[in-house]
């Protein structure tokens, strides 16, 4: 477990596949080979970047290393009964076309054992809404990286609000234009600066 870890840490996306089928092939439960070693992994890579002991790129190929475990072991979880860590719902702003930001929100998620819904780029409030009455989610995410688009996570919030389902999710913001004052501002419950922060929050919501 210890090995694979490291191979996740370093982004050996090339060695992770084979090493997590070995694990499984030697009796080692599925949820052992998440919780041991997949998702602590991605912890350590988390604490590294908010540190500024390793940057963007190396987290990127973490993530990837990661995600190819993932696969290897999406279709045991199917038939264990592993239930994930919760479910979350993420998309930028209507109107923003950028995705880095959101994408890497995903990974984060992704990486702590949630189940992810991506609604992509250019999200429209309704289809938050929509979303959020489909999958039951318990955390919301929202990305914006244009200033023009920040008025949408507003606008987003209240039809939420409106839809009757605002009691039921949290919701994360984020982006280079946000900051913690306009999260309060338009009804948020958290602001996070980078995506680690938003998995912490994350994590702890799911769990009160």
């Amino acid at each position: 477990m210890e090995e694979l870890k490291k191979m996740v840490a370093e982004g050996r996306d090339d060695l992770v596949p084979d090493k997590v089928r070995a694990l499984l092939d030697q009796g080692t439960d599925v949820e052992a080979v998440m919780k041991q070693a997949l998702i602590p992994a991605m912890d350590q890579v988390g604490e590294l970047f908010q540190s500024g002991e390793i940057f963007l790129p190396e987290m990127l190929v973490a993530a990837q290393a990661m995600k190819a475990g993932m696969a290897v072991l999406e279709p045991f979880i199917k038939g264990s009964g592993v239930k994930p860590l919760g479910r979350a719902v993420v998309g930028t702003m209507q109107g923003d076309m950028h995705d880095i930001g959101k994408n890497l929100v995903i990974m984060s998620l992704e990486g702590a054992g949630f189940e992810v819904v991506d609604l992509g780029m250019d999200v429209a409030p309704e289809a938050f809404v929509a979303a959020i009455q489909t999958h039951q989610p318990r955390i919301v995410g929202m990305s914006a990286l244009l200033s023009s688009t920040m008025t949408a996570m507003k606008k987003t919030i209240q039809a939420i609000d409106d839809a009757g389902l605002r009691g039921q999710v949290k919701i994360m913001v984020g982006g280079a234009p946000v900051n913690r004052e306009f999260a309060k501002e338009i009804g948020a419950d958290f602001y996070g600066k980078d995506s680690v922060a938003g998995k912490v929050f994350a994590t702890e919501a799911v769990q009160i």
